[in-house]
Parts: C-alpha cells; sequence; structure tokens
C-alpha cells in the first residue's frame, strides 16, 4: 500500500485527486461543446465558464490551446474505444459490428471541426494518431473476429483497413450528412458477408 494511501493525509491526498480529475473531466466536456458550437478558436473565458472553473484553472491544466485540444481528442477516443468493448461482448455479433460502425460514423461527424488544427502540423498533435490506431484497432478486431466466428463475416478483413474505409466513406459522403454516410457503411459491411464459409 502507498504511504499516500494510508491515514488521514491519505484521504486528503485521493480528495484532491478526485477533485482535480473531476475539475479535467469538466474542462473536457466543456471544451468538446464549445469547439462543436464555435470552433477551437472559440475564447478559453467560454470554456472556463462553460465548465464552472476559473480560467487559470484551464491554463494549470492545459497551458496551452493545442494541449486542450489533444486533450479533448484522446478523451473522445477513450470513450468511444469504451463503447466499443462494450459492443464487443454482444451476443449478436455482426449487430454489435454494425452498430459501433454507426457510432463510429457520428464520432468522425464531431470530430471535423477538429480536423484542421489536428493536421496544422503543431507538434502537440504528433501522437494522436498513433493513440488513435493503438486504442481503437484492437476493438475493431475484437468486433471482427466474433462476427467472423460467428460465420457472419468473412475472416480476411484487417482492422485498420476497415477503419480507414469508414473513415473514406464518411469524408466523402459529407455533404449528405451522416446519414448518407451511414447507408454507405451499411453497403461496406454487406461487402463483408461475401464469400463467408458458412459451416
Amino acid at each position: 500500500m502507498k504511504p499516500e494511501d494510508t491515514g488521514e493525509d491519505g484521504g486528503k491526498a485521493r480528495v484532491l485527486r478526485a477533485d482535480a480529475q473531476r475539475s479535467t473531466d469538466a474542462l473536457l466536456q466543456a471544451a468538446k461543446e464549445v469547439f462543436a458550437e464555435s470552433g477551437v478558436d472559440a475564447p478559453v473565458r467560454e470554456i472556463a465558464k462553460r465548465a464552472g472553473v476559473g480560467i487559470g484553472t484551464v491554463y494549470r491544466n492545459f497551458p496551452k490551446r493545442s494541449d486542450l485540444i489533444a486533450g479533448v481528442f484522446r478523451r473522445e477516443v477513450d470513450v468511444f474505444a469504451e463503447a466499443g468493448q462494450a459492443l464487443a461482448g454482444s451476443d449478436a455479433p455482426f449487430e454489435a459490428l454494425a452498430r459501433w460502425s454507426g457510432l463510429y460514423v457520428d464520432f468522425l461527424a464531431t470530430k471535423r471541426g477538429l480536423g484542421a488544427a489536428l493536421y496544422s502540423g503543431d507538434p502537440a498533435y504528433e501522437a494522436l494518431p498513433g493513440y488513435f490506431r493503438a486504442r481503437l484497432e484492437p476493438v475493431v478486431r475484437d468486433l471482427l473476429e466474433n462476427a467472423a466466428a460467428a460465420g457472419e463475416v468473412r475472416k480476411d478483413v484487417d482492422p485498420y483497413e476497415l477503419l480507414r474505409a469508414i473513415g473514406s466513406l464518411s469524408a466523402t459522403a459529407e455533404t449528405g450528412g451522416a446519414e448518407t454516410a451511414r447507408r454507405m457503411v451499411g453497403l461496406l459491411l454487406d461487402g463483408l458477408r461475401y464469400g463467408v464459409e458458412r459451416g
């Protein structure tokens, strides 16, 4: 047991850590909402007000705007990965894959506002593509393997290729909105059934 986890001081330390985590979570949620409404150049004061914290708290946690943008992106990737992990335990593997794909389309739609910032060349964002792939590729692999084991999709689908394919379809369907993207992704998933070896 760690020293900080024992005694009165340890209890205070846990409370302080929990308070700090709540402040950080509130900031990231507020930033996500403000970025979606006003873009990533929205005033930091607006984000602080939405989160119910002082502007100094924002800068203590995220000294630069790029730190805040990267934090929002990582948090959203984590939430999305956890949703995929929950779906991977479904009793209906293909339905789980289809539901996850629909969520992915929605996820990509909410990130378009961050696209210009994420690909601006700022060093703060260099690790994000790798983080995205490391968190989501295993989730997609589990969903695909479950569906393949159930005889619902072919077994030779590469998880990262599926991620990229859905991303490309979502980008090309931007003018038609998320509904158009979902229909196109539905056709893609139907194609994964081609060549399935039936037991």
